[in-house]
């Protein structure tokens, strides 16, 4: 045990230095749900005078979408790497050295869970240079940021696992278009959920993205629903299991073709 988090702690930190010579790389990330925070918060402002909308900032009512958006977008695309590290030998001269094989990914994940908070910090930063007020106060915003990682742990495992049992960038990219941008519509991030269609309410109850926008504006609100923000957590969670459990036996599957 002592090892594996010391092995997986020396991943993370060559994981996080590769990533200050290139700091560039959170900036650019983040142009996407900036853009989106930005825009949609302006265009769509007015939308909360729709009865039944509940809240009458709209800008409040994205951010916790869009930060959860950026963690599920940002995440899923982490295979890339790894195939990178595939191709350029650098995996299977780790698997020569006594590291903790479960070190490979957890390093993987630590680097991914710093970079979330630094661009949850901005998106949040910039929210509140906008305008928003956070009822929930800073343990809202971190119970927040905890959701985003909490959703971008097993889109993260599942992404790197296809990775290895493809080795294929190509085969990557088309499995996180097709999985990512139906999670994105069939959820609540942009729309009230008494205000969509009944069709795509029921779906979204099955939706991971969906559990974690629901944990964080609850995280966030003026009156915390503590149920939902723990049952939802909980799943995530479950879900976050299964999705290191497909990772380490993609990894293993590796292993033996190597």
């Amino acid at each position: 045990m002592i090892a594996g988090i010391r092995d997986s702690w020396y991943m993370a930190g060559r994981h996080l230095r590769n990533l200050m010579r290139q700091p560039v790389y959170i900036a650019l990330m983040l142009f996407q749900p900036v853009l989106y925070l930005v825009v949609f918060s302006q265009l769509f402002k007015k939308i909360t005078l729709i009865p039944g909308f509940a809240t009458t900032s709209y800008l409040v009512f994205l951010t916790p979408g869009i930060i959860i958006l950026n963690a599920l977008f940002g995440t899923a695309w982490s295979g890339m790497s790894i195939i990178e590290d595939v191709n350029r030998g650098v995996i299977d001269r780790f698997l020569q050295t006594p590291i903790k094989r479960v070190s490979l990914i957890a390093g993987r994940l630590t680097q991914m869970g710093v970079t979330l908070i630094i661009q949850s910090l901005i998106l949040v930063g910039l929210a509140l240079l906008m305008g928003a007020r956070f009822s929930g106060g800073l343990t809202g915003i971190l119970l927040l940021f905890l959701c985003s990682i909490m959703l971008a742990l097993p889109f993260a495992a599942l992404s790197n696992g296809i990775a290895l049992m493809s080795g294929q960038q190509e085969t990557v990219a088309a499995a996180v278009n097709f999985i990512l941008l139906p999670l994105m519509f069939l959820s609540t991030v942009f729309m009230a959920p008494n205000l969509v269609p009944g069709w795509i309410r029921a779906i979204s109850r099955y939706n991971p993205v969906n559990w974690a926008v629901e944990a964080g504006r609850a995280a966030v609100s003026p009156n915390p629903n503590w149920a939902i923000i723990g049952m939802r957590l909980l799943l995530l969670a479950g879900l976050s299991v299964v999705g290191v459990f497909f990772a380490t036996h993609a990894f293993k599957t590796y292993q033996r073709s190597v």
